[in-house]
């Protein structure tokens, strides 16, 4: 993995995780990996992200090098983004994750659960 056991501020490893802890960006990385697409067809795939937060990650993820913006000329003009070779690698670790949220999720949502019930116990007034 790393020798920065720390974390810090300029560690590689602190950069990997900014790039992916934000909650859409993952999510915008997967919704590309079977090729380019338009910005409206992204929010169809996705579901439940405004205009504004999708825009936003895709010039986020296109700051660093994940996804590449292609505009097309014409009466309307139109614009596609598409996963770089760079973004492509993410798609594993991506992927990764997921099946690790599958298979716990159901544990973490019980932890919730029982942290909330024994939160409201232990706060009563």
């Amino acid at each position: 993995m790393t020798t920065d056991l720390a974390f810090l501020a300029d560690c590689r490893t602190r950069l990997a995780f900014d790039l992916v802890s934000n909650t859409w960006s993952p999510v915008v990385i997967w919704a590309l990996k079977d090729g380019p697409a338009r910005p409206g067809e992204l929010r169809a795939r996705i579901g439940g992200i405004s205009q504004k937060v999708l825009t936003e990650t895709l010039r986020r993820l296109e700051f660093n090098g994940l996804v590449a913006r292609r505009a097309y000329g014409g009466s309307p003009p139109r614009v596609e983004y598409e996963l770089t070779s760079l973004g492509r690698t993410l798609l594993a670790p991506i992927e990764a994750f997921g099946v690790w949220a599958h298979d716990h999720g159901d544990e973490v949502l019980d932890a919730q659960e029982r942290y909330g019930d024994s939160a409201a116990t232990h706060f009563r007034p």
